[in-house]
């Protein structure tokens, strides 16, 4: 299946025209089956580059951001529906590709409808406004005696007096300019001189439209990027060192020369195996014969992991919130409570190892077929891997397993650009299930101390919380750079991390208050297979575990009910209104000790946490039960409380959130990456378990709070955050046990129990 597709030739499809009548605001087609040879450059400056009239008066929002199967894409629909007054149905949208879209960050941090979407309404509502007044000089009327519907424009006193949308400009492109702030990626932002609708005229914005995706994933008619085909392409399987940091001494390639067409491609300490067909290039992966170096195992012994990173040197520190003066305060406290707690390494464990397709072409030109959540910057990596400007690279995004972070999609890129520039020919590479657990970016391992004062009469009088551990972004998150990819670190490009950790986001309003964190070196500086970079809500879950499961002693301590205490210390009513909705919803039962509920040897409990993300809200309240005999937790209920602004698409933010909630409880009750002195261990679903459909939670009940007067914020990840700190809440109300490391497994609550 060849995906190498252009916007001329996609837009082609759709019934394009060849006009010869100028318009204001329109670049004329010229001549040709497409009638678009001559469209206006890529720019982000160009009303054209965001959005299209099809000839049949319906419309193409170009987005450059991907959806990971969250529906994002629906909700940038709807938004350029709403303004081009166009039932959303009468809306494509095209995502992530690099010769269609400009780069707006892709899939990242939660913007793809706070930041992304605000681009693509702007431009719509531009849309409109030139469309309006190209109808006004089409009528002979004034524009505000217009009104429009369904792509029709009329004068308002004179319904049949109409011209629409296809008439206008259907087929051609426009030529307007907009205001643009010169970013690109995330923050890019546009304006035009039309005015965004007010949320009170909404009538497809706030509904809930259906996704597209899930019949044709169900029923295989839309292929995923493991289903790449091109005419003479080689499959490829990279070969990584069974202790990390060998690198290879001697390469035997006549130990596979019995395998028909294999072959050996060996670029300073990176080898791979390609063949004409997959399986042989696997059964060359196997058979190859290399002689690795004597490499000192670089690794700790994993039960000293956490050890290890309160002793390490410290990197880099900075204290993000420094207000009054904490250390008098607890000088002088009548009591200090203080607790540690520990989090895991983590993979993304992607449902499937990675897979890309690359041609690099005699001629320099290149096309790239990825799932990466960041189309723009792995075509970038590949441009800048391969020496060639970045315009040469054609990003193509396709479907493929979820990421939510920066999994192991814009290795296989960089690994695949260079097999083909070295074979002369297209080449396919897929990772095998060993190494996507295995050679992932991990999220990084980390130990947090929290530490507060409380005076005679209960009231807290100091705050200090303190993180270390390695960079959040050792490796960074967004694949351009070489160094930031296995490949190109097994090349000796030069090394390039940040360091980069996080502390809580929330409003406790404590006098004397410090938030700070301190990073740590990786324990292999190049090719490790712990490497860190982000994985979803990026340090949001560890940080919050801390924060929140230390905000419930602190509560007993103050011998104050969990959600009095954090309503009696919060500062914004936003953040009190989530606190309050959940703790209605769920029913919850105050309390200034852990109940110990019991029903025969199964615990039961209920626990609650809070925090913010980026100007979203949300609190979290987990009904758990706990098996007394064999230590296993069964989240069974949650409620979930969200205030995220305006809400575009209820049913779309509700499974969101219910996603966040099953990958959340799976993160906090079962995942961690398991590693010996010479390499990670956990590398199947058996050594790196998630959570299965048996052990789901039977009741996600969620509320969520539309504040149509505050612009959208995002809401992909924001429901992670607390609910590993809600879960070790509800264990200690069900057992008065202390989680203070995750993941919470049988063995570590019965060592609790104990």
């Amino acid at each position: 299946m060849n995906q190498h597709i252009s916007r001329r030739s996609l837009l082609a499809g759709t019934g394009a025209l060849t006009v010869s009548v100028a318009l204001p605001g329109v670049v004329l087609a010229a001549t040709g089956k497409a009638g678009l040879e001559k469209r206006p450059p890529l720019k982000p400056d160009q009303l054209a580059s965001f959005v299209t009239i099809k000839a049949d008066g319906s419309a193409i929002a170009w987005f450059g951001k991907i959806d990971g199967g969250q529906g994002t894409d629906i909700g940038v629909v709807q938004i350029v529906a709403e303004e081009l007054d166009l039932p959303a149905a009468k809306v494509d949208i095209v995502m992530g590709d690099t010769g269609l879209t400009v780069n707006q960050g892709g899939a990242s941090g939660s913007t793809g409808i706070q930041e992304g979407g605000a681009a693509l309404r702007a431009a719509a509502a531009e849309a409109r406004r030139v469309l309006v007044e190209m109808a006004a000089q089409k009528l002979g009327v004034p524009a505000d005696q217009l009104v429009v519907d369904n792509g029709t424009i009329s004068v308002k006193d004179q319904p049949k007096k109409k011209t629409t949308y296809a008439d206008l400009i259907g087929g051609r492109h426009f030529d307007i300019q907009l205001e643009w702030n010169g970013k690109i990626g995330n923050p890019l932002a546009v304006k035009g001189k039309g005015p965004v609708k007010a949320v009170s005229a909404y009538k497809v914005v706030g509904t809930s439209v259906p996704r597209r995706d899930v019949e044709p994933k169900v029923m295989g008619t839309k292929g995923y990027v493991g289903d790449v085909k091109v005419p003479g392409m080689l499959h490829a399987r990279s070969i990584f060192p069974p202790v990390a940091g060998a690198v290879p001494v001697a390469v035997d390639e006549a130990s596979i020369k019995s395998i028909p067409g294999a072959r050996v491609v060996q670029i300073k300490n990176y080898v791979a195996v390609l063949a004409p067909r997959e399986w042989d290039a696997i059964k060359a992966s196997r058979a190859l014969k290399i002689t690795w170096s004597d490499a000192k195992p670089p690794f700790p012994a994993q039960n000293t992991l956490h050890q290890h990173i309160r002793e390490a040197k410290a990197l880099k520190r900075e204290v993000e919130v420094n207000k009054g003066d904490v250390d008098a305060a607890l000088a002088s406290a009548a009591k200090v409570v203080e607790a540690s707690y520990e989090w895991p390494f983590q993979s993304h464990a992607s449902m499937a190892p990675a897979c890309a397709v690359v041609d690099v072409k005699a001629n320099g030109e290149v096309t790239l077929w990825t799932s990466s959540q960041k189309p723009h910057y792995a075509a970038e990596g590949v441009a800048n891997i391969l020496g060639v400007p970045v315009e040469k690279v054609h990003g193509i995004w396709m479907w493929g397993p979820g990421s939510y972070g920066r999994n192991d999609a814009g290795d296989v890129a960089a690994e695949a650009a260079l097999l083909s520039k070295a074979v002369g020919k297209p080449v396919r590479l897929q990772w095998m299930r060993n190494q996507g657990h295995g050679w992932d970016p991990k999220g990084p391992a980390s130990v947090h101390t929290v530490r507060a004062g409380i005076d005679a009469e209960g009231k807290i009088t100091a705050w200090h919380y303190e993180s270390k551990g390695f960079s959040r972004l050792d490796v960074n998150s967004n694949e351009s750079e070489p160094s930031q990819n296995l490949v190109g670190q097994m090349i000796d490009v030069p090394l390039k991390p940040t360091q980069a950790f996080a502390v809580p986001e929330e409003s406790y309003n404590f006098a004397n208050k410090r938030k700070g964190w301190t990073t740590v070196a990786p324990l292999l500086d190049r090719s490790s297979p712990l490497r860190s970079s982000h994985l979803r809500d990026p340090l949001g879950p560890q940080v919050h575990f801390a924060s929140e499961a230390f905000m419930d002693e602190l509560a007993m301590a103050a011998n104050l009910d969990p959600v009095e205490f954090r309503i009696k210390n919060l500062s914004e009513p936003r953040d009190v209104a989530v606190i309050k909705t959940a703790a209605e919803k769920a029913g919850w039962q105050p309390r200034t000790s852990a109940r110990k509920q019991m029903k025969g040897d199964v615990a039961i409990g209920q626990g609650i946490a809070y925090a913010q993300r980026n100007g979203t809200r949300v609190a979290v309240i987990a009904e758990v039960e706990v098996n007394t005999k064999t230590g296993k937790v069964w989240a069974r209920k949650y409620t979930v409380a969200q205030d995220a602004g305006l809400i575009i698409n209820p049913n779309l933010l509700k499974m969101t959130i219910e996603g966040n909630v099953v990958q959340g409880t799976s993160r906090a009750l079962k995942e961690e990456v398991t590693f010996d002195a010479k390499n990670v261990t956990s590398i199947d679903w058996l050594t790196y378990p998630i959570l299965d459909i048996t052990e789901a939670p039977e009741t996600i009940d969620v509320v969520l709070i539309n504040r149509p007067e505050i612009a959208p914020t995002g809401a992909g990840e924001a429901s992670m955050r607390p609910l590993a700190a809600a879960v070790a809440n509800a264990i200690y109300d069900a057992t008065g046990v202390r989680m203070r490391q995750a993941p919470f497994t049988p063995a570590r609550i019965k060592t609790g129990l104990a």
